[in-house]
């Protein structure tokens, strides 16, 4: 008899308690996994059409190929499986801070997991996201044409208080050196689109704010989430 409820893993990471889970759900049968932090839900792959759309838009907004990819924070792993479908991309790099993670989908507990790992073209590495784009590239060092950023519920509702400064101008700044000309940041938010945030984002790049809308099964309605796509200027 399979259990309808099984808990994956549980880890005290520097943030507080980790739990990886997955439930069978009622209706269909399939595996529903859930990531928690502390008391806190943190992702669904029951909801995973944002967290898609995010490498969707940020990669259609890339206008060469041969792409180099920076994806902040791993999760469940849908938005660095997305960008693997585009031929252009050449290299994915996959950052997380907690290597509780990575260790989930190197032992291919998740869906896609392996999908990730057995894929050259993958490195997922141990690291703080925020702090590798406070400091500054080497002058010949590696750029992206994309960084794709899913870890904080939104700019104004984070994780962990040491993200706080990616969101103001210098925050930005700092991170679009670390892109190439022409390159493209983009961002998830479980908010809806912030005009005061835009406002930042639009003073060092060129920002749109997407509305991705989708099916929320457990309210019988549709939910959205924000996606913003950010392009940098030649000499920013």
């Amino acid at each position: 008899m399979i259990a309808r409820f099984e808990e994956l893993d549980w880890q005290d990471t520097r943030m507080g308690e980790l739990t990886l889970r997955r439930r069978a759900d009622p209706e269909t049968g399939e595996w529903i996994y859930e990531v928690k932090l502390r008391d806190e839900f943190l992702m669904s792959s029951l909801f995973t059409v944002a967290e898609q759309e995010l490498a969707t838009l940020g990669l259609a907004a890339a206008e060469d190929g041969d792409l180099r990819v920076l994806v902040g924070g791993l999760g469940l792993g849908y938005t660095a499986a997305t960008a693997l479908l585009d031929d252009r991309v050449r290299t994915l790099h996959v950052i997380d801070a907690l290597p509780a993670v990575i260790g989930w989908h190197e032992k291919e507990l998740l869906p896609v997991s392996a999908m990730l790992v057995r894929n050259p073209r993958t490195a997922l590495i141990h690291d703080d996201f925020f702090s590798v784009v406070r400091r500054a590239p080497e002058p010949d060092g590696l750029r992206y044409d994309v960084i794709l950023l899913d870890v904080d519920h939104s700019p104004r509702h984070v994780l962990d208080p040491s993200h706080a400064d990616l969101y103001t101008a210098a925050g930005i700044e700092s991170l679009a050196r670390h892109l190439t000309d022409r390159g493209v940041f983009a961002l998830w938010s479980d908010d809806p689109p912030d005009p005061e945030f835009m406002a930042t984002l639009s003073s060092v790049l060129d920002a749109t704010a997407h509305t991705v809308t989708f099916d929320n099964r457990l309210t019988g309605g549709t939910s959205s989430n924000t996606v913003y796509v950010a392009t940098r200027d030649r000499g920013v």
